[in-house]
């Protein structure tokens, strides 16, 4: 037996090496010409030029189609400028998918954040869409059998906010939701920047209607802390146990994500992210799916006025 004793950082350090250097992680790789799939849209009354498409969530519906909903900020809608706009493609390689509209504006007597509507992400479970979206405040809940329209859901005082064990902090921004069903359980990822310094945080569930306590799951290390170093969080599995967290630090002309990996999804590296760093891409907002045996990423334009899609790849590192 080991004695304690001599079991020196150094030693620990030599350990972890090891383990990674028998099961090395992948890195994701984008291949091939970005396809845009939307672009800026008419809002009518409520157009600016100073609009912008940004963060979003990306879906097949029942009937086939693809659907994004985008969070369009600086538009002319009261209080914080952001509402929902979706669009339709027939086929997922399309370019300019159809706009559909305004989707969905906040609404305060629901207790949302007047103009705060931020980050839709959507899952299909137990034949039902759900869409999970930021009101500025609070994570919050819209469901569909359709896959097109969406009814907020009522929790125990009507209103479409989650069922958070402990207290929230008003001031900080929770936004950016995304989930991963892991084993039995539901993970939701999101982004607040208390203090003005920016956290990646997770909550677990056994129905998506009531989450555990909050736990960080990523922060500083290089990708910073300042408010807007952990933004859209979102995490992929694409092999089994092994974890990659996708975390934007710019949008626009010099979009950055960084990508961690993990063989624990509730522990991506804090304060010190040097054994999880994987790689950075020059892109902003990711989503990263899998379509019949094909990996994509969709992202944001570097103009910061659309959507785009590239096909992409987990390349190994060798090792």
């Amino acid at each position: 037996m080991m004695n304690p004793l001599l079991f020196s950082p150094a030693l620990a350090a030599l350990l972890v090496q090891g383990i990674h250097a028998a099961h090395p992680p992948v890195t994701p790789r984008l291949v091939g010409e970005w396809w845009t799939v939307a672009g800026d849209p008419d809002l009518g009354a409520l157009t600016s030029p100073k609009q912008q498409p940004v963060d979003f969530g990306i879906w097949q519906a029942a009937d086939g189609t693809w659907q994004i909903w985008s969070c369009i900020r600086g538009t002319k809608e009261p209080g914080n400028t952001r509402l929902f706009h979706r669009w339709e493609g027939a086929n997922l390689t399309d370019t300019h998918w159809t706009p559909k509209g305004i989707a969905l504006q906040a609404d305060p007597a629901l207790g949302e954040t007047r103009g705060g509507l931020q980050a839709p992400y959507v899952i299909r479970h137990e034949g039902k869409f759900w869409m999970f979206y930021g009101d500025w405040v609070n994570i919050c809940l819209a469901t569909s059998t359709d896959g097109k329209r969406f009814s907020r859901h009522q929790n125990a005082e009507g209103k479409p906010q989650l069922d958070f064990a402990g207290t929230i902090d008003r001031t900080r921004n929770g936004r950016d939701p995304m989930v991963l069903r892991i084993g039995s359980r539901w993970h939701l990822y999101y982004t607040a920047h208390p203090g003005n310094k920016g956290f990646d945080y997770a909550r677990t569930s056994d129905d998506l209607i009531h989450w555990g306590r909050e736990r960080v799951v990523a922060a500083g290390g290089r990708s910073g802390d300042g408010p807007y170093s952990a933004e859209c969080p979102f995490v992929a599995e694409p092999l089994p146990g092994q974890y990659y967290l996708f975390r934007t630090q710019a949008y626009g002309k010099n979009a950055q994500t960084m990508v961690y990996h993990s063989r624990d999804p509730l522990d991506f590296g804090i304060g010190n992210d040097a054994e999880h760093y994987v790689t950075a891409l020059p892109v902003a907002a990711p989503e990263v799916f899998r379509r019949e045996g094909q990996w994509y990423m969709a992202a944001l334009l570097p103009t910061l006025k659309g959507i785009r899609i590239t096909r992409m790849e987990w390349a190994s590192t060798g090792g």
